[in-house]
């Protein structure tokens, strides 16, 4: 398929857990659009194996556990030491959690859900923004989910993680509507990514069942609709939800 052109050059772009699945394919689109590109993520093998795979790029990586500010402080200062500036922050990592109803759920992994999925995502916006809002402009991009809209039976961790997602980019937005900085988020249905294919068969399922188009989403789908709101061009659309589920919500 052949992609559109979206013009990033020169930007410096951060994606969390940007060494796998999603994350790694955005990395790749923006990188193929002109960007400087700053992979963070906690798996330090999961990173050397993209820097493998990303060999022939001038890619900056940092172990950054996002769940810790400190961690994420630390990214922060090692990605401007390297590159200067934070122009695009993608918001990626998260876990998805065990399929558990709510009442069985492990009380330990729900709040690491939400640490991760909710405090991760808030740690990296507070840290990014005071650099954005210096420069006076930026654009940040959240991975929320479908789930966060409808809610997944069987996952109400991570969807109640993802609606917070939304509705904190909602907020983030409007705060920064005044700055050349925009903030929305995409909610993605289900794609071949590792975290969704830990999940049991017959969620998995359950979630394919959901979707009209009756497939899962792919990567470079996802990562053309984030990188188009990661450019410039996106000037004046903030605080917003972009849908990638593939019709199962229409709104």
């Amino acid at each position: 398929m052949q992609t559109n052109a979206i013009n990033l050059n020169d930007r410096v772009a951060i994606v969390t857990g940007g060494a796998q699945g999603i994350g790694l394919e955005v990395g790749r689109r923006l990188l193929a659009s002109g960007a400087r590109l700053a992979i963070w993520d906690i798996n330090s093998t999961g990173l050397e194996q993209a820097r493998a795979e990303l060999g022939n790029h001038d890619v900056h990586f940092e172990r950054v556990d996002i769940a810790d500010y400190t961690s994420v402080e630390a990214g922060v200062a090692g990605t401007l030491k390297a590159a200067g500036r934070i122009d695009i922050l993608i918001n990626n990592a998260a876990i998805v959690g065990p399929n558990a109803t709510l009442a069985e759920y492990p009380v330990d992994v729900w709040k690491q859900v939400i640490d991760i999925d909710v405090n991760g995502t808030f740690h990296c916006c507070r840290a990014v923004v005071p650099v954005m809002i210096a420069q006076n402009y930026g654009r940040i991009v959240n991975l929320a989910s479908v789930a966060g809209k409808e809610g997944n039976p069987n996952a109400a961790a991570y969807s109640s993680a993802k609606a917070a997602v939304i509705a904190m980019t909602k907020s983030l937005g409007k705060e920064l509507a005044s700055y050349d900085i925009a903030v929305n988020c995409v909610t993605p249905a289900v794609a071949r990514t590792p975290g969704a294919m830990e999940q049991a068969p017959e969620h998995i399922r359950y979630m394919l069942g959901k979707i009209p188009r009756g497939r899962f989403l792919e990567l470079n789908e996802a990562a053309a609709m984030i990188a188009w709101l990661a450019s410039e061009e996106n000037s004046f659309t903030t605080a917003a939800v972009f849908d990638l589920s593939g019709g199962r919500a229409t709104y």
